[in-house]
């Protein structure tokens, strides 16, 4: 990074922004803006806009919409998001996973109607928009980090096949069909034989010349220069009357402001699928942010992406569009076009202006085929082997999920897969929080120091003594867990057993419940004549102990107290901790 772009990224040094420059993101970047950055976000944005047509374009067909609706999303949604978003090189337009998601769900509310499809896409990124706004008021943004990446790998996975099916009967040249995944792979795989070869070979070509630009011109409008060559053949050869579909003529001119005739109330489902937009939205949008600001050197605010997104999703939908996103292929490439703020944006914009004013009929002999391929190569990216591979070494539980996310997207759909994944990622952290792991402790050979004997096998165990370490807080929802184990150990142990030590230091919040779980494992051990004495407690766990009266059941927990002075008190006692009752036990 240069010098120059790297000065573009740090903050004014007067201190922190006020509340309304923090709101408003270009009171704080246009103060600091210098001119001989201009030059470069008017190239990025030529760049972006180059990119961004044709893509759009494609995605557009995908979300089931006319193709100038992915251009007035580009349009609309950059301008709002630089007015309100935090970082300085995101790229705001349609994304292949939305624009499936909303084509595939919106297909069974429509009935047919192109009017209410538009409306019914327009008013969901509206209702995005307000769910941005209520999700900025209220402070969620941390919310949107407990759907688990391992999760997303297996959805993007799931969805990238989905999409690829979709585009796939364009390449063939023949019609396809199905609602289902399995049911679309037959249906393609019984009209391959009807196969268009002209269209085919033309298609393949596309690919291979998109591929190829993705590997030697990262970064460049490889899909613009495709779009180009294939409307000149189209337009001065034969080949255009070989079973070709084309795009045609789009209208001329800016989008005109239109609100959604449509309410919430009148769409079964549209709430849910405004759910999941937002959050594929939010989530692929920060993660793109965060990459982008981390290679920039400074910080996006994950909130106040909530009030960025919101503003370019409400663009979208009162300008014909569908719900925007910040994806990471239109963001590099803004970013690897030299943006050094959101200004970029709206030079985007205002290109893709002039092309919908003057260059609209240029795009009427553009083959759909084209427009399937640059889908092909955008999904390609969601599709990450090489983390499986690393999930698939690191944790075969993790891997299992995220294939669970991958089959429920390829059996149900985006948007059920969607739900699924995120009540997986619910269920995934109330199973690991309700079974944490409690470690029992040994010497560590020639120290003080005690660790998990599990882990180090080498440690010493002291005779007549358990010690158990709750690594998590002690809560309603693990009390029984946590006792568990432990009466589980007593069981394992044949020696003797006099005391029981309770290590709280890796427990920084004990509930009600905890506490009178500890007063009930008190009980149980002192049946069988064992002691169980706490260390290590924090000062807010030490008071709810005591307001339990803990403290008169298992002695004084004084913080300073560690397992090793508990054992030397232990071991110093007139009768030198010798257990009361011989053999295992059971409590």
């Amino acid at each position: 990074m240069t010098e120059e772009h790297g000065s573009a990224d740090q903050a004014p040094s007067q201190g922190e922004p006020s509340r309304w420059r923090t709101i408003f993101p270009p009171a704080q970047w246009l103060a600091t803006y210098q001119p001989q950055w201009l030059a470069h976000d008017v190239v990025a944005g030529v760049t972006l806009a180059a990119y961004g047509i044709p893509v759009s374009l494609a995605y557009a067909l995908l979300a089931g919409l006319p193709p100038q609706s992915g251009i007035y999303c580009y349009l609309a949604g950059g301008i709002f998001y630089a007015l309100f978003g935090s970082s300085r090189q995101l790229a705001i337009g349609p994304t292949s996973a939305i624009s499936m998601l909303v084509g595939a769900t919106v297909a069974g509310m429509a009935d047919g109607d192109p009017a209410r499809w538009a409306s019914i896409a327009a008013l969901t990124a509206m209702l995005v928009a307000g769910m941005c706004l209520l999700a900025w008021l209220l402070r969620l943004s941390s919310l949107v980090n407990f759907i688990s990446e391992t999760i997303l790998l297996g959805f993007k996975a799931g969805a990238a096949l989905t999409i690829a099916l979709t585009q796939l009967p364009k390449l063939f040249g023949v019609k396809g069909g199905g609602e289902f995944f399995f049911e679309r792979v037959g249906i393609l795989i019984g009209q391959i034989p009807h196969t268009n070869l002209a269209v085919f070979t033309f298609g393949v070509a596309a690919l291979v010349v998109l591929l190829l630009g993705e590997k030697f011109l990262p970064g460049r409008p490889v899909a613009l220069f495709v779009v180009v060559i294939s409307i000149v053949v189209m337009s001065v050869t034969p080949l255009g009357q070989s079973g070709f579909s084309v795009v045609g003529a789009l209208p001329q001119g800016l989008p005109e402001y239109h609100i959604p005739g449509l309410r919430a109330r009148d769409v079964d489902g549209v709430v849910a699928l405004a759910f999941a937009c937002l959050l594929l939205s939010y989530v692929e949008s920060v993660s793109a942010a965060r990459a982008l600001a981390q290679a920039n050197g400074y910080e996006v605010d994950p909130r106040q992406e909530f009030l960025g997104l919101g503003a370019a999703n409400l663009a979208a939908g009162l300008f014909q569009g569908y719900p925007v996103a910040g994806g990471l292929s239109q963001s590099s490439v803004n970013d690897k076009a030299g943006a050094r703020t959101p200004l970029a944006l709206v030079f985007a914009s205002i290109t893709i202006g002039l092309c919908l004013m003057f260059l609209t009929g240029l795009l009427a002999n553009l083959p759909n085929v084209v427009l399937a391929a640059i889908v092909l190569v955008a999904v390609k990216g969601l599709i990450n082997i090489p983390e499986l591979r690393h999930v698939w070494r690191v944790s075969r539980f993790e891997f299992v999920v995220s294939m669970a996310a991958f089959v429920a997207v390829l059996l149900l759909g985006i948007l059920k897969g969607v739900i699924v994944a995120v009540l997986v990622s619910m269920l995934l952290l109330i199973r690991r929080a309700a079974h944490p792991h409690v470690a029992f402790l040994g010497r560590v050979p020639g120290t003080r120091l005690y660790s998990d004997i599990e882990r180090s096998p080498d440690n010493e165990s002291v005779p007549g003594v358990l010690i158990f370490r709750v690594e998590a807080s002690l809560l309603y929802f693990n009390t029984e867990h946590v006792r568990a184990a432990v009466r589980q150990r007593t069981r394992e142990i044949t020696r003797p057993i006099a005391l029981v030590i309770c290590d709280l230091s890796n427990s920084p919040i004990v509930d009600l419940a905890g506490a009178r779980m500890l007063a009930t494992l008190h009980a149980d051990l002192k049946i069988h004549q064992i002691d169980l004495r706490v260390v290590a407690a924090h000062a807010t766990v030490r008071d709810m102990l005591r307001a339990n009266q803990l403290e008169k059941l298992v002695g004084d927990f004084e913080h300073r107290a560690s397992v090793a002075d508990m054992i030397d008190e232990y071991l110093g006692s007139p009768d030198k901790g010798v257990p009361k009752e011989s053999g295992p036990q059971s409590v």
